[in-house]
């Protein structure tokens, strides 16, 4: 009975971290995806872009949390390259975002100059948070909940100002908006920009959590956020703008603590992709069969 209730406890911590570290990437993830209503990949190659210039700035000495600060604008950087193409270059949103993924796989490259950097045995925001007297079994937990706190409160206090009454609105209907008077091409980009600065910010986090960077540490990154923002609405709901961000970071540990069970079942870490996409469908899928159960019940 001891040794199960540590293998849940062990299980819950790994998921509660990952959860948290991955969170922020959920979160940037929710404005393209409910915000703004745009299929961006951008975010297969920005959350890397992160990781490598948050690796090689404090590979080399650079204060680890102004490589956060960094990585995060970079990943702006990034997205709104994808939001002037759409916008100013008339390519498809979908399109626009391949095409900034595409390139930043050889712009990472060349960041790191080579597949990865290790992070072991440097300084790192963990370790800051550690010397101030933080537990170290507690050091990843308490380091990503008070980021994710933080960045929770900015994001869902920017969006209830006009900027983000404007940018929910460009989401919602852009013909409307504009006949408003919002000028939903800078609001594209402006959320393109925020979205992939959070996932690069989480990039970057996650590469300083890990002990290293890789330049294929993105793939993949679209399915996870999208599966917590679509598992954490489909359990919490979407009632308010503080409610919708508490159900991503949610759904952020749902995720992680599905993978967390699946692996302990035996699962090989090569079904991972496979069991991502089982969650995203049955997480889609849910509603309408809910409707199916509840016409079937009163006919």
């Amino acid at each position: 009975m001891t040794a199960i209730f540590s293998v849940l406890i062990g299980l819950l911590s790994i998921s509660l971290e990952q959860g948290l570290s991955y969170g922020i990437m959920a979160l940037g993830v929710y404005i393209t995806f409910k915000v703004l209503d745009f299929p961006d990949l951008t975010v297969e190659g920005s959350f890397p872009l992160g990781a490598s210039v948050t690796a090689v700035l404090v590979a080399g000495g650079f204060n680890p949390f102004l490589a956060l600060f960094v990585s995060m604008l970079a990943g702006m950087a990034a997205g709104g390259i994808t939001g002037i193409l759409n916008t100013k270059g008339h390519i498809t949103g979908l399109l626009a975002g391949i095409l900034t993924m595409t390139a930043l796989y050889s712009i990472n490259l060349r960041i790191m100059g080579r597949s990865n950097i290790s992070l072991l045995n440097i300084d790192t925001v963990l370790t800051s948070v550690e010397n101030l007297g933080v537990p170290h079994g507690v050091v990843a937990i308490t380091t990503f909940a008070i980021a994710v706190v933080i960045i929770k409160l900015l994001l869902d206090a920017l969006l209830k100002t006009r900027l983000g009454f404007s940018l929910r609105a460009t989401g919602n209907n852009a013909n409307m908006a504009r006949a408003l008077g919002v000028n939903t091409d800078a609001m594209k980009v402006f959320g393109l920009a925020l979205s992939n600065g959070l996932v690069a910010l989480s990039g970057g986090l996650v590469a300083q959590y890990q002990g290293f960077a890789d330049v294929g540490m993105g793939i993949g990154t679209i399915v996870a956020g999208l599966a917590s923002v679509i598992i954490g609405e489909m359990i919490m709901g979407e009632r308010n703008i503080g409610y919708a961000t508490m159900s991503a970071l949610v759904g952020s540990f749902i995720y992680r603590l599905s993978i967390a069970i699946a692996l302990r079942l035996g699962f090989a870490a090569t079904d991972l992709k496979l069991l991502t996409t089982i969650l995203v469908i049955i997480a889609l899928t849910t509603p309408q069969i809910r409707k199916i159960i509840k016409v079937s019940s009163t006919s």
